[in-house]
């Protein structure tokens, strides 16, 4: 045998060991770094040599290839969903089903593994094909995604030409408890649980994500195995680990109702020990023959049932309620209590909503409450035992000033919410930067979420302010920038300093200060400092502000961190003032509605010709609206003018308009 031929077979021979001690048994023997670079270098050797490459390689599991989309896979066997039952009395009742036609009926009872069903194909013993189920006939391929999981094997000793395997692919729960631990120290959301991991995991187009999730699946179906020459169910699953496949263990054979119960019982007991989330117990009629008997509904089979576990409910020390200040500065209560297992993953805290929900349980520190995780994924507080309530709890109240920037929080008339009103909140760092760069507000071209996200993360951006001071040499080092997209990015910063008054004040982002206020303050005050100068009372005389607006308007302006935010801006160079823009009286007394897609305008462009020719503008249709101008694909409001007899026109004759 050729040395290099050999060479690659050995690496491939370590890998796979190393790849199943890491994925299966985790139990590494090595470190990453190690792994990685045996990895590399096989991967070499297969581009030099490729006619020694084997098919079950781990280099062709992790591809790295995007996709733009999945393609539709329609399969031959229909990958069918089971009946539910919640009670031992219905097993009982599907086991005298059973009887009536098979009185020596047996069952195999297994594991319901909570994960996402795939059909895997293979073509003489290859791995040719892997699908979701979809809607049980038409399902997405993932074969790129699928191959990156280990526990599939790439290749079969079998003398079955096509094999269709049924199979349930999840991620164990230490991989998504660690997953979850370096999403919460990168600062990014968390899955919900195991399950949702997982599918969010097999559906990313780019198949290297998935492989970093590190997926499992467990097999529990032959869906040829009939032709393929089985006669019962738990035979098929003893030829598929035969075959290196991983199966659902443990299962038992059993025509008793009392041994499946049983068997219900001590499985349920023992779910927080399991590597993987269950969601119950699966009852199959173990003759494939008799299945066929028995056919199936419109939806399910009549050979099988799935016993659902009720919603784990479990009593818990509550130790503190700790304040979340979220992306648009609501601040939100949570439950800190004594850890507990809940369906598959370890629980400590769960949202207490807002101060009514508190209140309405009059939840305190120190009380016993009653925790569980609605359909199973999102941890909540169904009550509190008083009767375990210490001595000298007090009742919860809501801070008065926001725990991450100190600014003060207020609750608006008729809102459950309590909102931060800092304008330099860091906690709101996304959303305020996000915002400020958008197309309607300073308008920085190329700056959207994602890239306002690495640049937080980078630590080279903390306030809008800072945008006015990033340098290019900083923002070509990002990955996937480069020098021109820097250059790009530190021109469109320079341009928005030249915008006008009204886009810096909806840049802003004070509560309930759209676009129309922002133009209407910059129009009525033309500077920025004379705006400041007003006061509430003075706001409140301006059309279109309300009392609630102007107080928003009155408390941002004038509160440390907005004036901060205005100091630095002015420092920077940005403008603020409002160019006289007016440029005639000519659609004064004329109101008009925009609808539809104009193709020589923005509507804000259109908006904005209007309102300098002393015309407004406004979102309805009424019988005071003076014309509809349509563009492409106009909806009801197009249909409404017309029912109302009010003239249309088209953009041309909107600009003829504005000529005359």
């Amino acid at each position: 045998m050729d040395a290099i031929q050999k060479e690659m077979q050995e690496l491939t021979k370590q890998l796979l060991y190393h790849a199943n001690r890491y994925y299966n048994e985790d139990a590494p023997e090595i470190s990453d770094f190690e792994y990685d670079k045996m990895q590399v270098h096989l991967r070499e050797l297969e581009a030099k040599y490729p006619q020694y490459a084997l098919p079950d390689s781990p280099t062709q599991r992790v591809i790295g290839a995007v996709l733009t989309g999945f393609e539709e896979v329609h399969h031959p066997y229909p990958m069918e969903s089971l009946q539910d039952v919640f009670s031992y009395d219905e097993i009982r009742d599907f086991d005298l089903r059973m009887k009536e036609r098979f009185p020596a009926v047996e069952y195999t009872v297994e594991l319901k593994i909570d994960g996402l069903s795939v059909c895997l194909e293979y073509d003489d013993g290859r791995f040719v094909l892997g699908a979701t189920r979809g809607d049980g006939r038409v399902g997405e391929n993932v074969t790129e995604n699928l191959k990156t999981v280990f526990d599939i094997p790439m290749q079969i000793e079998t003398d079955i030409p096509r094999l269709w395997v049924r199979g349930e692919v999840y991620m164990p729960v230490k991989v998504f408890e660690r997953l979850n631990a370096q999403r919460e120290a990168a600062g990014e959301q968390l899955f919900a649980n195991p399950r949702n991991a997982a599918a969010g995991s097999l559906r990313q187009l780019d198949s290297s994500i998935c492989a970093q999730r590190k997926l499992s699946i467990f097999c529990f179906n032959v869906q040829n195995a009939r032709e393929a020459g089985f006669s019962t169910h738990s035979e098929s699953l003893e030829y598929l680990k035969r075959m290196g496949c991983k199966v659902v263990e443990p299962f038992i054979v059993t025509s008793s109702v009392d041994e499946i119960i049983a068997f219900i019982e001590r499985m349920g007991e023992r779910r927080d020990t399991l590597p993987c989330g269950i969601d119950g117990i699966v009852i199959k009629v173990n003759d494939l023959a008799a299945r066929e008997a028995l056919g199936s509904t419109a939806k399910v089979p009549r050979w099988a049932i799935a016993y659902k576990f009720p919603p784990e409910e479990k009593t818990a020390r509550l130790r503190d309620i700790v304040i979340q200040v979220g992306r648009t500065g609501v601040l939100t209560p949570n439950a800190v209590f004594d850890p507990v297992r809940l369906a598959g993953t370890t629980v400590s805290r769960a949202t207490l909503h807002n101060l009514d929900f508190i209140r309405q349980r009059d939840i305190r520190v120190g009380d016993s409450i009653l925790v569980r995780k609605a359909g199973d994924i999102i941890p909540e507080v169904l009550g509190v035992d008083h009767s375990q309530r210490p001595e000298g709890a007090q009742p919860f109240e809501m801070p008065k000033t926001c725990p991450v920037c100190g600014a003060p929080v207020v609750q608006e008339e008729g809102e459950a919410a309590f909102r931060c009103t800092g304008a330099e909140c860091p906690a709101q760092l996304l959303r305020s930067i996000t915002h400020f760069a958008s197309r309607d507000a300073m308008d920085i071209d190329g700056l959207g979420p994602a890239l306002v996200q690495t640049l937080v993360e980078e630590k080279l951006v903390a306030s809008p302010a800072d945008l006015y001071s990033l340098r290019a040499a900083d923002v070509e080092m990002i990955d996937r920038m480069g020098k021109k997209s820097a250059q790009n990015l530190i021109s469109a910063v320079e341009k928005s300093k030249g915008n006008p008054l009204s886009r810096l004040l909806f840049a802003f982002g004070i509560r309930q200060v759209g676009q129309k206020a922002a133009q209407v303050l910059a129009g009525q005050f033309g500077t920025l400092d004379a705006l400041c100068a007003a006061t509430e009372e003075q706001l409140t005389q301006i059309p279109d502000i309300g009392g609630i607006t102007a107080e928003n308007i009155f408390t941002w302006l004038h509160s440390p961190q907005g004036e901060h935010l205005m100091r630095r801006l002015r420092e920077a160079g940005v403008n603020t003032t409002e160019p006289n823009r007016q440029e005639s009286e000519k659609l004064s007394g004329f109101t008009f509605v925009l609808t539809g897609t104009l193709s020589r305008y923005t509507r804000q462009e259109m908006t904005d010709r209007i309102t300098r020719n002393g015309g407004k503008v406004s979102g309805s249709v009424s019988k005071k609206t003076s014309y509809v101008v349509a563009g492409e694909d106009a909806g009801s409001k197009l249909q409404k003018a017309e029912s109302l007899g009010v003239p249309v026109l088209t953009e041309e004759e909107m600009e003829k308009l504005l000529e005359e």
